[in-house]
């Protein structure tokens, strides 16, 4: 093109109207994005590498008073207290996770189907999603409270037996066993009490939301593939086998990787019913970073636990978008 202008006799000019026009159509659309890229650095980025270099300090309110390089990392991957939070964080995880989605797909399918006043059970399940997560959390501890607790009374009622149900350190199988007589190794205690009931409230929080995105979800299936089936005799377990389940699969995907990270970052409502307890039986992961820096002020502890959690998550988060993912059906 330079040398064809350069034979017709026409000047060169770089920039000529056209790139011109490209050119402030760019810095237009930059600076329109220059505000969320300055809150981005300011609230995002900034603080996460200076929360790295805090990570490799012996950090005080004055400041870093020693440079400590991976210490902190080393004494974490050496802290035996560190895997045990994240071992509460994983079984609150495993047992959470799958409980909170089929709980939801089920009451998503069942609301889909044609019904009186499934709007007024959409709004009731959504509730306790917009609840405060401090209220609602205080209210479930106080209906576990094993002195004046209505789950206590109702059982009391029943003539079942009354539990500690935040206050029991012990875990559930165990507790099965002792009431049947049967002896429990402790390898095979389970999750204890205390994270079942937090399990149990975090269902009924948690549940709403799922449920609002599968309806979605199924809202997206063509209604045509349904009435195909049907002309053709499927029955509704194959509707939902073949049908449902297969093009339901990009949503369900989104959910288990929300679920997931919201369970291993975990922290309000587990504070607030039982700041951990007892003992370490509910003490996961955030729980455990809080206590290094709050109860200890150990800061640049506390912030490499953090990365470490981070790199827990980021790990678990690729290893599902490459197991995961490859059953995705995006029709």
């Amino acid at each position: 093109m330079t040398s064809q202008a350069i034979a017709a006799g026409r000047p060169l000019s770089f920039f000529s109207p056209r790139r011109l026009r490209k050119l402030r159509e760019a810095g237009l659309g930059y600076l329109f994005l220059l505000p969320a890229f300055v809150v981005l650095i300011v609230f995002e980025f900034w603080p996460i590498f200076y929360g790295a270099y805090i990570s490799t300090c012996n950090w005080t309110v004055k400041g870093c008073t020693k440079q400590l390089g991976l210490a902190n990392y080393v004494r974490a991957l050496n802290d035996s207290e560190m895997w045990h939070s994240l071992l509460v964080t994983a079984s609150y995880s495993i047992i959470s996770v799958p409980l909170q989605l089929g709980i939801s797909l089920l009451l998503a399918y069942l609301l889909f189907q044609q019904i009186r006043g499934k709007s007024l059970y959409r709004v009731l399940f959504f509730m306790p999603y917009i609840t405060a997560t401090v209220a609602s959390a205080s209210v479930w501890a106080f209906l576990y409270s094993p002195d004046r607790g209505l789950i206590n009374e109702v059982a009391r009622l029943l003539g079942l037996p009354q539990l500690k149900w935040l206050g029991e350190a012990r875990g559930i199988f165990a507790l099965i066993g002792d009431a049947l007589n049967v002896p429990v190794p402790p390898w095979l205690a389970g999750p204890s009490l205390a994270l079942i009931a937090i399990i149990i409230y975090t269902t009924w929080v948690f549940v709403g939301y799922d449920t609002v995105i599968f309806l979605a979800g199924l809202g997206n299936i063509p209604n045509e593939l349904y009435e195909a089936a049907k002309i053709d005799g499927a029955n509704g377990w194959q509707l939902f086998r073949r049908i449902t389940i297969p093009l339901l699969s990009p949503t369900t995907f989104f959910l288990l990787l929300y679920t997931v990270i919201g369970t291993f970052k975990a922290f309000n409502h587990i504070y607030v019913m039982t700041m951990g307890g007892p003992g370490d039986a509910t003490t996961t992961a955030s729980i455990f970073i809080f206590q290094q820096m709050y109860q200890y002020n150990r800061y640049g502890y506390s912030a490499a636990l953090s990365f470490i959690l981070f790199s827990v998550i980021l790990i678990i988060t690729i290893i599902q978008n490459r197991v995961a993912g490859r059953a995705v059906v995006y029709a």
